[in-house]
């Protein structure tokens, strides 16, 4: 393959404004994780989970694939397989050195289940591909109505549970001497994060939910710390990146998660540039002032 052709393959936008409502579904998808990615994505990154995350999802994935198999709804699978995972990472690793012990267990044995039951799996093979690198045109009506109810009931709880999450986040030991019910808090957490990976894993797959859950906060933690725009900046970033990877690989012939992770990785390199030179300029006003 010649470089015209890559470029091809990559960018391909004949006929796009007919191919463009097949991806309705899709896009009103991608907009309600993008919003659900930059608010749960904000205390992943405070609570030190990111690693957590990619353990759910193999999970997630493993789940999904064997729906595939027997014939279930995928969503469904995902979503019991993500929360099987929180569950046991949430009661078996609440300090951090357990928590990472555990996941690195779960990891590989959630992705052999999920190779297994996609072996077996006598379909079409752009359904085995779609579970681990995402499906544009994946989301049917169904999935969208159980994805969005879903989404809604996890910021709900979010919103609930905001302040004395956060006070746990930043200072779990104090919490709990005022009375915060932190373990509690730390399961329903994890919960609400395995509901967020599998409801990611439909259109970015299970490889690169990453991009979707902890870039977009960790480039807000670059440029700013107030908390409400750093909630604000998250929830921007990964709209941005979901919904621009989805209307670029329409145009293409490449799954959607290359473009997705692409686009978050340069809003994170910018805003991390952003916050070098701040930090850089501070410390030249600190040395003049000294």
């Amino acid at each position: 393959m010649d470089f015209q052709e890559i470029v091809s393959a990559v960018f391909t936008f004949d006929n796009y404004a007919q191919l463009l409502p097949l991806v309705r579904n899709s896009l009103i998808a991608g907009a309600v994780l993008g919003v659900l990615g930059g608010l749960i994505g904000t205390f992943v990154m405070m609570r030190d989970l990111a690693f957590a995350v990619h353990g759910i999802a193999e999970l997630s994935f493993a789940g999904a694939a064997f729906a595939l198999l027997v014939g279930a709804n995928v969503v469904a699978g995902s979503l019991v397989g993500s929360v099987l995972a929180a569950l046991l990472l949430g009661v078996m690793g609440i300090r951090a050195r357990d928590r990472n012990s555990v996941i690195g267990v779960v990891m590989p044995f959630g992705l052999g289940l999920g190779i297994l039951f996609l072996a077996l799996y006598q379909g079409r093979a752009a359904n085995k591909f779609g579970l681990l690198t995402g499906q544009i045109v994946s989301v049917d009506s169904v999935q969208l109505n159980l994805l969005v109810g879903c989404a809604v009931l996890v910021m709900l709880a979010l919103v609930v549970i905001w302040r004395p999450l956060t006070f746990a986040s930043v200072d779990a030991e104090l919490a709990e001497a005022r009375g915060v019910p932190v373990r509690g808090l730390s399961i329903l957490f994890m919960v609400l994060l395995g509901v967020a990976v599998a409801l990611s894993i439909q259109v970015v797959g299970a490889l690169l939910v990453l991009a979707l859950l902890i870039t977009p906060a960790a480039a807000a933690l670059r440029v700013t710390s107030s908390p409400a725009l750093v909630v604000t900046l998250s929830v921007v970033f990964a709209c941005t990146a979901v919904l621009g990877g989805i209307l670029l690989a329409l145009g293409g012939r490449i799954p959607i998660s290359p473009y997705v992770t692409t686009i978050s990785f340069a809003i994170y390199v910018i805003c991390r540039g952003i916050g070098s030179r701040r930090t850089a300029r501070r410390n030249r006003a600190e040395l003049q002032q000294a």
